[in-house]
This record gives C-alpha cells, sequence and structure tokens, in this order.
C-alpha cells in the first residue's frame, strides 16, 4: 500500500509525465516533414577565390530582408562529370527546408589537357570566403541573410567521397584533395547519395568525424557504387550521429533531374522509382537531417531518428542518434516515480 504522504508527489509526476505524453504524440501528429518555404529563387555568380561558376539557391518569403533570417549554407559537391544544373530540383528542395544552398561546377584540369568537372576539398574554404563575401555585398540577393558561422555539406558520388573525406579531416586520394586540408570550424554536417569512402586499395577508411552528424543515402539499385560500399562507410563512420537511407528502387542517380544525364557515366541498372519520387524522397531525407543536425529542429530529430521510416514506403534507415536530454530526463522522472511508489510501500515516514 502506497504510504499517504507520498501520493501527492505520485500524482503530481504523474501529471507530469501525461503533460509531456500528450505534448508529444500533438506535436507528432501535427508534424509535416514538407518543406518550410514555398517560394525559393536562383541567381548565378562567380566563386570568387576557385573562379568556378555557381548557382546559388535560396528561399524567398516576402519578409526575407525584414524577417531577421539567418538561413545556413549548405554546399553541394557534384559528382563527377556531374553538371551543376542537373541538381536544380534537389537544390530547390533542400533551399525550401530553410537552406541557402550553393551548387559549383568544380572545373579541374587532367592529363592530356582535358577539363573536367570534378569537385574537391578546396571548395570548401572558397565557398565560405564566398558567402562572406555575399553577406556583405548589397548588389547580393541574400545580403544580410546569412548564417555564417554554419556550413553543411551535400554530395553525390564523388563529391559525397569529397564531403566525406573533408568531415574526417582526411585525404584519402589526390582526387579527392590537392595539398592539404583542415577541416573548418563552420562544417557542421553532411548528407551524402551515392558515395563511399575508401582509398586507392578499395580499403575502407575510417572515418573520425568528431561529433558532426552524417548521413549516407544510398539507392538499392546502384550499380555505380554498390550499397554494401555505403554499408561499410557507415560502420566506419566514429562517432553518432548518422544514419544510412537505403532509396528503395533507385539507381545511381536517383539524386537528378533525369536519370543518367548528359555527359556523366551512366548507371546501367534502370530505377524502379519514378524519378521525381527518388528526387523528392532524398531531399526530403537530405533537409531533414540538416535541419536535425544544423539547426537542432526536435521534429525533424523524430522524423530522422525514430518515425520517418515507419512513414515512408520507399526506404529503409538504419541510425544511431545521441540521447537526447528530454527523454533522458523524463526516463529519469519515471525512474523516480517508480522508486517512490516502492519505498511508500515499505517504509513509514
Amino acid at each position: 500500500m502506497i504510504n499517504k504522504k507520498i501520493l501527492p508527489l505520485v500524482y503530481k509526476i504523474s501529471a507530469v509525465l501525461i503533460v509531456l505524453g500528450i505534448n508529444k504524440t500533438a506535436t507528432a501528429a501535427s508534424f509535416s516533414p514538407a518543406p518550410i518555404f514555398n517560394d525559393v529563387s536562383r541567381y548565378s555568380t562567380i566563386i570568387s577565390v576557385s573562379g568556378n561558376e555557381s548557382d546559388i539557391y535560396f528561399p524567398n518569403p516576402p519578409n526575407l530582408k525584414t524577417g531577421n533570417y539567418s538561413l545556413p549554407v549548405a554546399l553541394l559537391l557534384q559528382g563527377g562529370l556531374v553538371d551543376k544544373s542537373n541538381y536544380s530540383s534537389f537544390a530547390s528542395t533542400i533551399a525550401r527546408y530553410g537552406f541557402i544552398v550553393i551548387v559549383p561546377n568544380s572545373k579541374r584540369s587532367i592529363p592530356q589537357s582535358r577539363t573536367v568537372l570534378a569537385p574537391q576539398t578546396s571548395q570548401i574554404n572558397a565557398v565560405l570566403t564566398q558567402i562572406k563575401q555575399e553577406n556583405s555585398n548589397p548588389n547580393s540577393p541574400i545580403k544580410g541573410v546569412i548564417n555564417t558561422q554554419k556550413l553543411a555539406l551535400l554530395g553525390h558520388s564523388l563529391g559525397g567521397a569529397v564531403g566525406l573525406s573533408a568531415i574526417g579531416n582526411l585525404c584519402v586520394a589526390p582526387i579527392l584533395c590537392q595539398g592539404s586540408f583542415n577541416r573548418p570550424k563552420e562544417l557542421v554536417a553532411g548528407a551524402f547519395y551515392g558515395a563511399n569512402l575508401r582509398d586507392q586499395n578499395d580499403v575502407f577508411t575510417p572515418i573520425n568525424n568528431a561529433g558532426i552528424p552524417i548521413a549516407l543515402l544510398q539507392g538499392t539499385l546502384d550499380s555505380r557504387a554498390l550499397p554494401f560500399r555505403a554499408e561499410r562507410t557507415y560502420d566506419n563512420i566514429q562517432t553518432s550521429p548518422k544514419t544510412l537511407v537505403s532509396i528503395l528502387g533507385a539507381n545511381h542517380f536517383g539524386i537528378t533531374n533525369t536519370n543518367n544525364p548528359t555527359g556523366a557515366i551512366p548507371d546501367p541498372t534502370k530505377q524502379t522509382l519514378e524519378q521525381n519520387v527518388a528526387v523528392e524522397t532524398i531531399a526530403r531525407w537530405s533537409g531533414l537531417f540538416l535541419r536535425a543536425s544544423v539547426l537542432g529542429d526536435k521534429n525533424a530529430i523524430d522524423y530522422v531518428y525514430s518515425t520517418g521510416d515507419r512513414l515512408d514506403p520507399n526506404v529503409t534507415v538504419i541510425k544511431q542518434a545521441k540521447q537526447i536530454p528530454e527523454a533522458a530526463s523524463v526516463s529519469a522522472l519515471i525512474a523516480v516515480s517508480s522508486i517512490s511508489i516502492l519505498w511508500g510501500s515499505k517504509k513509514r515516514y
């Protein structure tokens, strides 16, 4: 029998738990994983440090200049030989989740005097310099609305390998980086499609991400970047949060506007998932992962690490999240309540 003197405490704890439960249920029921902003604009510029042509996508609500916005930046590192224009649908959707998305064409010279499109780690510091210029340039459409202290990486294929290398503070192969690279403090998250990290001897590289959240998104029909390689890379990410989202029926080019875009090395495996569905799915999971990781959006955290895989029939998800403080507090409260009840039945106060 519970001691009557502790009943008020038990009732108070129970009331708190009930309220917390109702709030959590209401939040989950009302949350929509759809993008936050309706309108997106785009302009083109030259990255001053590198000379690369770049497209910049940004949310453009009517109150952009008066609404006290501070929008983080997401740098999209293209796949090898894939022109930046092929990512317009994906980049626009990410921008609608509340990010300024920069998509450069990284041109590099290779033997035989050819110039090809291939990303590299030096783009990261070049873009960090550029966004500071854009934020103070009176002629820039995004002047004064950029959070220059938070940079996330997006990447496709080779671009994803570059991003993983950068987060790991590595230079695994010359194709990924030229010279030395030091991970900047502004780099806070990365989400990569059709990517893995291994050296020239096909040995998978441990990624010391220092707690920087990483999402790998992988088409199950990808025959260019094989799914088992994404799994091995996921295992090599040293610290959580991390997640591996498998897109069912997508091939290597599920992220681009069209399958096997002009100039790219094609994926011979045909997608069973419609192209627009694949792009939307990859963009939604990437956008919510960035909102969870960069902005600490609790609803996005819940979607990525708890409810999203049950709600989305086109994915399967492996994830490892850090303990959420609020959840820990509730667990402790339950424990205290249980202990109080047990003590109340045995002891007299």
